[in-house]
């Protein structure tokens, strides 16, 4: 793919994550709603402030490129910083605890296992990982490595780490269709079905398969989940841009308009669709409107960079 296009994809992710999960902040932890109410929501906002879902993406963004690639102390350590810069950006009671847990010695790979038994499955490490899937797309081996170390970081679960590893690779699958090529759905889903190793998450790719066909927000949200959990919104998420995979904006606020984990699931999604079609296809409006957008463009311009000129394969 031309650098130029492929630069416009890897902003499209980035600012496609933050716009989503702004939007979607406004109606957080409520149930479903219209769409036409989520469009009016957007038009009278002033500004789009994101979450720590964006927060925490940014933080991966910056470790991975001043890192050259994944460092796991760098970026623990990436996030600590950030965290105790802007601790109001809506973080959960988990990573706050861990990042205190680190700074007092523990270390990285191994201070989520000691908050939680079994460690968290919770979608707080899926919801961060689109810059893994933009510059691993080229090898999902290498992607499902990273994707599973930067979610132990503060989500050690089987389900949590392979949450992740699902969206970087959704994300990864979209970066690697040209935007004018519609979306084979059927074989993106069966990419996905081949990369997934847990049972639980290949039965959710199959029912996305058998909702695509259907209109029904209260049979997605029964089937595929809205909540926190990661195996209740990643997969939530890559069914919303299945959904409309043309269009950034109606895969946004369908994901909102389901109600629930909104932020976090209209940022994945938003993270998917963006990276599929680029950074045109959001509303120029939520652009301008974006919270902090310059700086999240040059961090996906330097991805970009990185993963054109570092053998990430």
């Amino acid at each position: 793919m031309h650098k130029g296009k492929l630069k416009l994809k890897f902003l499209g992710c980035l600012v496609g994550t933050a716009s989503g999960d702004a939007l979607g902040a406004r109606r957080e932890g409520r149930g479903m709603s219209r769409s036409e109410d989520i469009v009016s929501l957007a038009e009278k906002l002033e500004q789009l402030i994101y979450t720590d879902d964006t927060h925490m993406t940014i933080g991966i963004a910056e470790s991975l490129i001043e890192s050259k690639g994944f460092n796991g102390e760098h970026m623990a350590q990436t996030f600590i910083k950030n965290y105790e810069a802007e601790p109001w950006r809506g973080y959960g009671p988990g990573p706050p605890r861990i990042f205190g847990m680190i700074k007092s010695g523990e270390a990285w790979y191994s201070a989520a296992n000691r908050l939680y038994r079994g460690g968290s499955f919770g979608n707080g490490s899926a919801m961060r990982v689109a810059p893994v899937g933009l510059l691993y797309s080229r090898n999902l081996e290498k992607l499902r490595e990273i994707a599973y170390q930067s979610s132990s970081i503060t989500h050690s679960h089987e389900l949590g780490k392979e949450g992740a590893a699902l969206q970087a690779c959704a994300v990864a699958l979209a970066l690697n269709t040209p935007s004018d090529e519609d979306i084979d759905r059927e074989a993106f889903l069966f990419k996905l079905q081949n990369f997934i190793q847990n049972q639980l998450y290949k039965e959710k790719v199959a029912q996305i398969r058998e909702l695509l066909g259907g209109q029904d927000e209260a049979k997605v949200v029964a089937v595929l989940g809205n909540g926190i959990e990661a195996p209740r919104s990643v997969p939530t998420a890559i069914y919303c841009f299945l959904r409309q995979p043309q269009s950034y904006e109606d895969a946004v606020i369908y994901a909102i308009s389901l109600g629930g984990d909104t932020d976090t699931i209209a940022a994945m999604a938003g993270a998917i669709s963006g990276a599929h079609l680029g950074i045109e296809a959001i509303p120029s409006e939520w652009r301008a409107k974006l919270e902090n957008r310059e700086y999240i463009e040059a961090l996906a311009e330097n991805l970009a960079t990185l993963a054109n000129n570092v053998n990430v394969e």
